[in-house]
Order: C-alpha cells, then sequence, then structure tokens
C-alpha cells in the first residue's frame, strides 16, 4: 500500500548529516503549498544547530508562486496593493477609499507597517488594536476593519492559508448615553446662532449669513444628517403641495484632490426619503426663496461663491456660535436624536427610523432614542417597606 502524501505546509522525519569540521547539514522533505513535495535543507555548526535553523526555515517556508504578495511581503507594500485592487474594481466609492487611507496613514503603517506578513501574527495584531482602542476606540474599529480586509488579500493570493484578523479579541465599545436637546435647550440654541450672526462693530470681514439659522432649523425640521440638508436642491422641495415635501436624495461628500461635491444618492438605499415639513420649516423655505441668488447647482444652500457647503466649515460655524454657553456637547448630529427621541415619544420608534431614513429601526432605538429603561409598577408590593406598616401575619402565605 503506498505511503500517503505529507499534508501540505508539513514536512516529514528530518536527517543531519556531518559535512566537516564544524559543519553540518538538516534536511527535510516538505509538501509545498502547490502540493509538489520538495527537499529543504539548512547549514549550522553542529547537527541540533543545523536542526534548529531548518525547522525555521520550514515553519516560514514561502509558497512557491509567481504573486507579488508573500510572506515575506512587508504590511505596507499588502496595504498599497490592496488599495491598488479597491480603485481598479471600482466598487468601493472614493470616500470610503478616504477613509481606509486615513486609517492606514494614521493607525497601521506606523504600527505595523514595517513588519512582514508572516510576522503580522494574531498576538501582534490584537496588541495594535487594543492600544489604539485605550484612546480612539472608533480608529481601532475602522483599522481592524481595513486589516480584516488586507489579510483576506494576503489570503486569496496564497501568501497565508487563515487571516489573522479575524482571531484577534473584540475590542471594546465606549459606553455612550444618547443625549437630545430640550425644548429650553433648544431655543438657547437658537438665540446663540442669533447673536453669532449679529454683525460685530469694528469687526473687518464679511458679514455672516443668515445660513446657519435656517440651516439648523431644517435639521430639526427633518432630522436629516448635515450632509443631506446641504445636498437639497429647490428642485427637492415641493412648497406648493397640500402639505409640502422635501425630498431627500444626495448628501455632500468629500475626496481628496476632488474637494467637496454632491453625491447623488444618500448613505443608504432606505436614506432616500421624502419628509413631511413642519410649518416653521415651510415658512423659512419661503422667505428663503424670495431672496434666494441663482447658483449653478440649484443649491439651497451656497457658499457666496456659488459652491457646495461644505459640512466642516458649518460645523466650525456653530463651534464659533456656542462658545461660552454651555452647549458644547451638541452636534448637528444632536438634531437626529432630538427629532428621533420626540417622535418615538409622541409616535413610535418605527416612525422615528422612517423620518432618519433607516431601514432597521433598531439603530434608532439603541443610538438615536433618549428612552431610560422601564421597570416594572412593583409600588403596591414596595409600600411594604414603608414605616408604620402592620407586621405580616405568620400564618398567611407570603407574597413573592
Amino acid at each position: 500500500m503506498p505511503r500517503p502524501p505529507l499534508p501540505v505546509g508539513t514536512w516529514g522525519k528530518i536527517r543531519t548529516e556531518k559535512l566537516g569540521p564544524n559543519r553540518h547539514v538538516a534536511r527535510a522533505r516538505f509538501r509545498d503549498y502547490d502540493g509538489k513535495t520538495r527537499d529543504v535543507e539548512a547549514i549550522g555548526p553542529t547537527g541540533p544547530a543545523a536542526t534548529r535553523v531548518l525547522q525555521v526555515k520550514l515553519r516560514d517556508r514561502i509558497a512557491p508562486n509567481d504573486d507579488e504578495i508573500t510572506r515575506e511581503t512587508k504590511v505596507n507594500t499588502l496595504a498599497d496593493l490592496w488599495i491598488d485592487d479597491l480603485i481598479a474594481e471600482e466598487r468601493v466609492s472614493p470616500q470610503t477609499i478616504d477613509r481606509y487611507t486615513t486609517s492606514l496613514r494614521t493607525v497601521i503603517r506606523p504600527a505595523a507597517g514595517n513588519l512582514r506578513v508572516r510576522e503580522a501574527t494574531v498576538g501582534r495584531l490584537d496588541k495594535v488594536l487594543r492600544e489604539v482602542a485605550k484612546d480612539r476606540p472608533s480608529a481601532a474599529k475602522g483599522a481592524k476593519v481595513v486589516l480584516g480586509l488586507m489579510f483576506a488579500l494576503a489570503v486569496r493570493r496564497g501568501a497565508l492559508t487563515t487571516n489573522p484578523v479575524r482571531e484577534t479579541g473584540r475590542l471594546r465599545k465606549p459606553r455612550r448615553t444618547v443625549r437630545a436637546l430640550e425644548p429650553e435647550q433648544l431655543e438657547k440654541v437658537r438665540a446663540a446662532i442669533q447673536r453669532w450672526q449679529q454683525p460685530t462693530p469694528g469687526k473687518s470681514g464679511p458679514r455672516h449669513s443668515g445660513d446657519l439659522a435656517d440651516i439648523v432649523d431644517l435639521l430639526f425640521a427633518t432630522g436629516a444628517r448635515i450632509g443631506e440638508i446641504l445636498a437639497l436642491r429647490w428642485e427637492d422641495v415641493d412648497l406648493a403641495a397640500e402639505q409640502p415635501t422635501l425630498t431627500i436624495c444626495g448628501t455632500i461628500v468629500y475626496v481628496k484632490g476632488k474637494g467637496f461635491f454632491r453625491q447623488g444618492w444618500t448613505k443608504t438605499d432606505a436614506g432616500y426619503r421624502n419628509v413631511v415639513l413642519p410649518r416653521f420649516a415651510v415658512g423659512m423655505l419661503m422667505a428663503r426663496k424670495i431672496t434666494a441668488v441663482d447658483n449653478p447647482h440649484d443649491a439651497i444652500f451656497a457658499s457666496r461663491r456659488g459652491t457646495w457647503l461644505s459640512p466642516q466649515n458649518v460645523r466650525r460655524q456653530w463651534r464659533q456660535a456656542r462658545t461660552d454657553t454651555g452647549l458644547e456637547w451638541v452636534t448637528p448630529h444632536t438634531a437626529r436624536k432630538t427629532v428621533a427621541s420626540l417622535i418615538d415619544k409622541e409616535a413610535d420608534a418605527k416612525d422615528a427610523a422612517g423620518q432618519l431614513g433607516h431601514d432597521d429601526e433598531a439603530i434608532t432605538k439603541k443610538h438615536y432614542i433618549v428612552k431610560p429603561a422601564l421597570a416594572p409598577d412593583s409600588s403596591h408590593i414596595l409600600e411594604k417597606l414603608g414605616p408604620g406598616q402592620p407586621p405580616s401575619d405568620p400564618g398567611q402565605p407570603q407574597t413573592a
């Protein structure tokens, strides 16, 4: 009966031979990753030393192939090849490519870029991710996604048999409390913006426009994302309908080398939606329409040069307006949480999810709705712990 072949990636008995003074050779048959069995040898001053060298050589054996990714490829090179593949496939959006590139530049390259693929073990990668997660949990989560995709490419190209990122530990998730604005806090927000928009005597430069106040009103009128609000065009609004509506069908994105531009689709499929506008938003848009200056994009909110406003600039303006107001925790995204919490309170979470453009109301409940856990009504039982209560009758059965 013929001897069964060695399993792929394993070797047979190691044999040693003395070649001369302080010169020994260790040999073994190794079944390579292409299925062929080959002789592998290593030299050492003694038999045991040659054996140890051979064992390391066998452990780190590279699958013979013509691919540009091997076990000896550096992680930096793997990253470059992976990004090139993504761009060539054209299935990932440019802004996602930018996000991946940022994760590579800020986390992965500094921490692991000079490692060989074979050296990027589960333990090393796990340590890198946990160190980052101590101060930047979101960055660590993004880096884990990128590393997983990179090493999946290494597996597909035959450099590795398993993806080490899959075996790294779960990263801690910071506890986040959903926080929404109360009515009096919202009025404080509007008052801060009004003060900021007033001209400052003796201050040079262009006067602040009324854009920030109108943008904030529309955020609270719709629950939309800041990028979705800034991507609105006049053609997306129907103010003449019996129930005036607004169609959210795009967002403002940034791509390196191209700048800010309007993307003609929303973050998710569920994000494409018609929103019925409350009266205060209808009044604001009508007043704005009367004084609107034409721009090439038909944008409701355009810069003085007629270009799209960037979300970053709007956030910067809000940071300036909220200075010394105690509203440092309030961001444009707080509007989405405020809208979701109010709709959930007055209607339900399903309506809140639809308003925000979520296809899963569990996301809305977890991240956008302020709702403390409701304990069961046990007040009639706890009343027995009040002062002056008569002692219980030992002969009576105790209630649970």
